[in-house]
């Protein structure tokens, strides 16, 4: 099993910047891809980024040129940076952590963007 850990949430303005970090523990040797999820108030769960172990990355098309996924292998750990950042960028973030049979998620940490 693999627990994740996000932490780097809290309250932005619009504009500014945030820089999201998971931490994975436990069976880590056999993750393949990492992601960050997000889901706001009455919204379904979204992909906004993920990267694979060899560094390949894909973004949601509303965070592309503003958000960048990162990966410290030998830390076990994604990093989300997120720059110019918008009210519509509020959500609760969730780390997601892929392996060939199972996937699993962290509990999520808020983020919110006052206007």
């Amino acid at each position: 099993q693999v627990q994740l850990v996000e932490s780097g949430g809290g309250l932005v303005q619009a504009g500014g910047s945030l820089r999201l970090s998971c931490a994975a523990s436990g069976s880590t040797f056999n993750i393949n891809t990492m992601g960050w999820y997000r889901q706001a108030p009455g919204k379904q769960r979204e992909l906004v980024a993920g990267i694979t172990r060899g560094g390949s990355t894909n973004y949601a098309d509303s965070v592309k040129g503003r958000f960048t996924i990162s990966r410290d292998n030998a830390k076990n750990t994604v990093y989300l940076q997120m720059n110019s950042l918008k009210p519509e960028d509020t959500a609760v973030y969730y780390c997601k952590a892929d392996r060939r049979f199972r996937s699993d998620w962290g509990q999520g940490t808020l983020v919110t963007v006052s206007s």
